[in-house]
């Protein structure tokens, strides 16, 4: 027997399968799917057995599997299906689409080595005997009425009690695996009902023809009861949901939600777990032993046999889209899954992105709406204040914001505070010679970071310590300028007597410091969240009647066709955490571009005129949704190399993608990172037949260059 075995090497020259046999005492342990050790150019590395023949079409002298290291499959034969489908669709290597789809624990990697948790249980011996003393009687009697205990419990009564009676055989030992992520959140009762706009909706969901849907349901109208709802409808028919939520920091909440109702069924799945957990998670998931997940974009991926629907909270969020190899779209990956089901997939949001909206209107999705808030409660009342003059007068924060937060604060209310940028301040800059003080890495500034006194690069992790005196002109003339939200909390505990608790980046790369912010501003110990987009949607807190956005323009000015769509989302998305309740809510958005159509119809939460406005442009620029995108990054460490390789590369497309509109090559807009050179090319096509083969084409003919690499991005959220 032969089996074919996709090795574990990152290496795309080494993307393929390589012929071993089957020695005979492992032909009944072999199968596809599973993990084999194999011996490969003087190593043992692990793969994955993607076939099995008993044909030989190889040339050469074949070498034996040396061992198999899983008992069962861990990718199924649709994960495997999927995997091909994925290096299809986003040009990626076979291999890095299946480490997609794995926990690290299960990745075929040598040297990974993540075992069970295993406690030592007590149990009732096949020997009857007589207790010595009060003590063993008391052990003995203890594991009788529980029929299992603890060892360690019984250890507190009496360590040789408990060794003798083991050594008896009145008792014995037995190890049960205890998974390492827990939590005390106890199933409670449903007593929730529907309003009558939530039946409608829930009806048309579960009756429709369409397998995929979109939910466009205004902040606060509910869609979160809907979705347990579906999931209850799926555990009646026998049937698997995956839950998927944008942000970690959504995570704590959505899983408080579906353990109170569903309690031990539900699984979790995000980055913010440790490996082990993970591994345990995941292992509940492919046993069968749970019929739900929650989690954010690898939980697409959760081995489930029979699912019946694929839910994606906050579905326009652009973290959906996976930034590393394989780039892939969640959104894709759930379509691709829920076709071999025969599976749901629901796409909710306040905000739809423009190309589900789109779909969903020409019929390609399933439109189903919730125009009200629950209980007919009005959306908050938003009032835009022009910082073109205020700046000048107030700095960071108007009057008007000042008054607001202090009113609130006064009604022992609560109130959060949006701002899209992390640290202290964007930029060092000589007042003298104007002087920045730049990655050496990277084409970008650094960022001051005032907590740790230390200027970092966002995108290579570079970090160095704060200056005052400028390296060019020797001058001890140094400025901070653009504010953080370190900068904005430091200047609020100037202003204000209160409690202000910061959620960003720098914040929660503890584990559990998401949660544990999270809880403890909804118990009342904070006045003021401050914090970056990942407080911006999904959350829910009853006492907020205030939340303000410090500078709507910082993804306004961003060099992306998306810019106006992401900046309208965050101020809606923002914007419905107020007022969730039975206290009216109130927005302040703070520009300095007040009459741009995204602020203007964000302040009306107008979703349908801003979709149409900003349709009628994307039409204008050939932008999706009425074209495709690929993004086409030439990467080299040589500048004039690169450079020229990206005109090469740029002429052939244009040259074979006829039916295409090719734009550059031009500098990417950070055009160095870690010290590699970046050139992009956009292609925008509608239909265009040879796209695949001359992509491809040009992936191949780089393959094994040392100096230059091609990076293939489809329907990139940026360039």
């Amino acid at each position: 027997m032969i089996a074919k075995v996709l090795i574990e090497i990152s290496n795309i020259n080494v993307d393929k399968t390589f012929d071993y046999i089957v020695p005979s005492f492992l032909i009944d342990k072999i199968k596809t799917g599973i993990r084999v050790k194999v011996p490969f150019n003087n190593r043992v590395l692990e793969g994955f057995v993607l076939s099995l023949s008993n044909e030989v079409d190889s040339k050469y002298d074949l070498k034996e599997v040396i061992d198999v290291v899983d008992n069962e499959p861990i990718l199924t034969d649709e994960l495997l299906t999927l995997g091909e489908f994925m290096k299809e669709k986003y040009y990626a290597s076979l291999i890095s689409c299946y480490q997609a789809m794995l926990p690290k624990a299960l990745k075929a990697k040598n040297n990974t080595n993540i075992s069970k948790k295993m406690t030592p249980y007590i149990v009732i011996g096949s020997n009857s005997i007589k207790p010595n003393n009060k003590t063993q009687e008391e052990i003995l009697s203890l594991v009788d009425k529980n029929k299992k205990v603890l060892k360690k419990d019984l250890d507190n009564i009496s360590v040789s009690s408990v060794k003798t009676l083991i050594k008896n055989n009145a008792l014995e030992v037995v190890l049960e695996e205890e998974y390492r992520y827990n939590d005390d959140i106890k199933e409670v009762s449903n007593n929730i009902t529907l309003t009558e706009e939530q039946k409608k909706a829930k009806k048309e969901i579960l009756n429709t023809d369409n397998s995929v849907i979109l939910l466009h349901g205004v902040t606060g109208s509910g869609k979160t009861i809907l979705y347990l709802e579906i999931v209850e409808e799926m555990l009646k028919k026998i049937l698997d949901t995956i839950f998927l939520v944008p942000e970690i920091s959504l995570t704590p909440q959505m899983v408080r939600a579906f353990k109170k109702r569903f309690s031990s069924k539900v699984a979790v799945l995000h980055s913010g777990l440790s490996e082990v957990e993970k591994y345990d998670e995941y292992r509940k998931i492919k046993n069968g032993e749970v019929k739900i997940v929650v989690g954010a974009r690898s939980a697409v991926f959760a081995p489930f046999k029979s699912i019946g629907a694929i839910i994606i909270d906050e579905e326009h969020t652009n973290t959906y889209k996976q930034e590393s190899n394989p780039k892939y779209s969640t959104i894709d990956i759930a379509i691709e899954r829920a076709k071999y089901h025969n599976a749901l997939v629901i796409l909710g949001s306040a905000t739809p992105s423009l190309e589900s909206y789109a779909r969903a209107i020409k019929g390609v999705y399933k439109l189903v709406e919730l125009k009200k808030r629950v209980n007919n409660r009005e959306l908050p009342k938003v009032e835009i204040i022009d910082m073109n003059n205020e700046y000048k007068k107030s700095g960071i924060f108007s009057k008007r914001l000042i008054e607001k937060l202090k009113e609130t604060i006064d009604r022992k209310e609560q109130a959060i505070l949006l701002l899209n940028r992390r640290g202290y301040s964007s930029f060092l800059m000589c007042s003298n010679c104007g002087n920045t003080i730049k990655c050496p890495n990277c084409d970008i500034t650094l960022t001051y970071h005032k907590t740790s006194n230390t200027l970092r690069c966002h995108y290579c992790g570079y970090g160095e310590k704060h200056i005052t005196v400028c390296p060019e002109c020797g001058e001890q003339s140094m400025k901070d300028l653009g504010v953080g939200t370190e900068k904005v909390e430091e200047e609020l505990n100037h202003i204000l007597d209160c409690n202000i608790v910061r959620m960003d980046v720098d914040t929660t790369t503890k584990k559990g410091a998401h949660e544990k912010i999270i809880q403890s501003f909804k118990d009342g110990e904070y006045d003021i969240l401050l914090g970056t987009q990942m407080i911006s949607k999904g959350l829910d807190f009853p006492n907020v009647t205030l939340v303000a956005v410090i500078n709507a323009d910082t993804s306004l000015m961003l060099p992306n066709y998306r810019s106006s769509e992401y900046t309208f989302q965050l101020l809606m998305q923002t914007a419905g955490r107020s007022g969730r309740s039975t206290k009216e809510g109130c927005v302040i958005i703070q520009t300095f571009n007040p009459e741009h159509y995204a602020i203007k119809y964000a302040k009306d939460h107008d979703y349908i005129n801003f979709f149409k406005h900003e349709m009628q442009i994307r039409h204008k620029l050939s932008y999706p949704p009425y074209y495709y995108l690929v993004y086409m990054r030439v990467i080299g460490k040589d500048y004039e190399t690169t450079s020229k390789e990206a005109t090469i590369v740029g002429n052939k497309l244009k040259t074979e993608l006829t039916s295409s509109i090719i734009l550059g090559p031009t500098t990417c807009s950070v055009f160095k990172v870690n010290n590699l050179y970046r050139f992009g090319i956009v292609i925008k096509y509608k239909k265009e037949a040879n796209l695949y083969n001359c992509i491809n084409s040009i992936i191949d003919h780089y393959k094994g260059n040392a100096y230059i690499k091609i990076d293939i991005d489809i329907n990139p959220n940026s360039f």
